[in-house]
């Protein structure tokens, strides 16, 4: 039997009309079914419509008698059976359709009405036997296949699951090089002297590369972000959610301090240990000065602690209908509140149960991401190909790349273009060539064009002076004042944005058009996995929800509800 993916029109019609099918045989077995049944009753109505004994009347008999081994052919198609069942069948359906064939020759003249003709009857009641042998018989004479088949389908899956998990990590491993690649440049650039500089690098490659092997196995991730007082560290926390180690100092730019945990990333791994003897009153001093992290701190600037495994739940996933006969989710915790909900429909049950699965798989370990007031997102989209977004802080998306990148280093070259660009970048406006432009500055290199597209809606693009559209505005405004305010928002926020470093996923904390403060978790690849469903006061407030998202979602269980 076929082990392929079902493909084809009459699988998508089955997919559509029925449900999703497994297999191609699956498909073939239901139209074989299908077209037996359509060819009875086409045979009955020929039958009915015409006179006895003549050559039209033999067309229905011809029909009516095919029905039968078709509609049994498919169902021993659709079952999971061994190749000498599927060959039994095969060869009743040809005896059937032989001894149609044969009928259709020697009737009328040699058919009898009181005994028909022996050749006929025989071939047909072969045929209806080898395909009842083959369907009814030989799969309990035979050795089953359906524990071979489940277990090549689970196989197939983990081969699957187990290639994206490869190539996450290569991609990965990827970017780790290239940024030691600059680590080495720069210090080829500082190091005047050439024998200083042939050993230093010697030594820093040889730390990379143990550097690399270590980010292979290691559970735990670096995170950059800014204290209180505005400064930017670093700390190292374990998947557990543990902070196993922090910059110690506040350094002046987040470049500073993504210098100094490649230091650490470096040097940790040759260091040897020395035992200092200190006073009480400095060790309680050294012992205040970073402390443990409170489990309830609502600032998305302290991490909050994430168990191994999952904590005594609170909350319940309710699974309902809608009004509209799609499927939703919402995690409503035991003194009545929903704390979050899936945000969309889904078209069937099966859909939203694997979507509330990806939360509970993603939401422990989710970071706080803070858009102020604008940052880049790079993420993957359903084809595979990496894209960026600049997003404001109010969830509105100001601008995308328009295009699809084959890794993360070339979306990352790409919007590193935009935000060298767009704030000097003139203003064009191509349908009105005759209009005053904006002038921009000197040093960019690209320029925003302002047009109107087929749909009577304004856009813009930015366009280098290499010719390559590098940004666009990713959706069509009313007017041409509505387009060029876009793209002062490009130019205003574009220079300065940061670049959102996320995991598998993260919470988004934005304000919303009517002034409240939501979450949403997203997934990498761009997709919204979970939001708030309602507004908060202030940001504090929904931090706190996230909170109580994080700490209840992974051991929740799942209930279904009426809508």
């Amino acid at each position: 039997m076929s082990q392929k993916g079902p493909s084809g029109a009459l699988a998508g019609l089955y997919e559509e009309r029925i449900g999703t099918p497994t297999t191609d045989d699956e498909v073939r077995g239901y139209w074989l079914f299908a077209v037996g049944v359509l060819l009875g009753a086409l045979g009955v109505v020929v039958f009915a419509a015409t006179a006895p004994r003549t050559g039209a009347r033999s067309i229905g008999y011809a029909l009516v008698a095919l029905s039968p081994p078709l509609a049994m052919l498919g169902a021993i198609v659709r079952f999971p059976l061994r190749r000498s069942a599927t060959l039994l069948g095969a060869l009743g359906g040809l005896l059937t359709l032989l001894a149609v064939v044969y009928f259709l020759l020697v009737f009328p003249d040699g058919w009898s009405t009181s005994s028909g003709n022996l050749v006929v009857n025989g071939l047909y009641a072969a045929g209806i036997v080898c395909i009842g042998l083959a369907g009814a018989i030989v799969p309990l004479v035979t050795d089953p296949v359906r524990e071979d088949y489940e277990r090549m389908q689970a196989e197939s899956a983990a081969a699957t699951a187990t290639a994206a998990d490869t190539a996450d990590e290569l991609e990965a491993t990827r970017e780790d090089l290239e940024a030691t690649r600059d680590d080495l440049t720069t210090a080829r650039e500082e190091r005047s002297d050439a024998e200083e500089r042939a050993e230093e690098l010697d030594a820093e490659l040889s730390a990379a590369r143990a550097t690399i092997e270590s980010l292979r196995s290691s559970k735990a991730r670096f995170e950059l972000f800014e204290d209180r007082a505005g400064k930017a560290r670093w700390r190292l926390r374990h998947r557990n959610g543990n902070v196993i180690a922090t910059a110690g100092q506040g350094y002046s730019s987040r470049g500073k301090a993504r210098q100094g945990l490649h230091s650490v990333r470096r040097n940790a791994l040759g260091a040897g240990l020395l035992r200092i003897e200190t006073e009480p009153e400095a060790a309680d001093e050294v012992a205040d000065d970073e402390g443990p992290v409170p489990e309830d701190a609502a600032d998305p600037d302290v991490a909050v602690p994430i168990p191994d495994a999952p904590p005594e739940s609170r909350a319940t996933f309710e699974l309902f209908e809608d009004a509209g006969g799609e499927w939703r989710w919402r995690l409503r915790h035991d003194n009545g509140n929903v704390i979050g909900d899936s945000g969309e429909g889904y078209a069937s049950k099966s859909n939203a149960k694997r979507a509330l699965s990806r939360v509970r798989e993603h939401v422990a370990a989710a970071d706080y991401l803070r858009v102020d007031p604008a940052a880049f997102e790079v993420f993957r989209d359903a084809a595979g190909e990496y894209r960026w977004r600049l997003v404001h802080q109010n969830g509105n998306v100001i601008a995308d790349s328009g295009e699809g990148y084959a890794s993360r280093s070339k979306a990352r070259q790409g919007l590193d273009s935009v935000r060298s660009n767009a704030g000097g970048a003139g203003v064009e406006s191509p349908d009105e060539p005759d209009a005053d432009p904006i002038d921009g500055d000197d040093a960019s290199k690209a320029t925003f064009e302002l047009y109107e597209d087929a749909a009577g809606e304004y856009r813009w693009r930015l366009v280098h002076q290499n010719g390559n559209v590098i940004a666009d505005s990713g959706e069509g405004y009313a007017s041409k004042s509505n387009g060029r305010d876009a793209i002062e928002r490009v130019r205003e926020y574009g220079p300065d944005a940061d670049v959102l470093e996320v995991g598998n996923a993260a919470f988004e904390i934005y304000e919303d058009a009517g002034g409240e403060w939501r979450w949403r978790l997203r997934h990498r690849n761009g997709n919204v996995l979970g939001d708030s469903g309602e507004g908060y006061a202030s940001r504090s407030n929904a931090v706190e929800a996230v909170t109580g998202v994080k700490r209840n979602a992974p051991g929740a269980d799942a209930a279904e509800v009426e809508a």
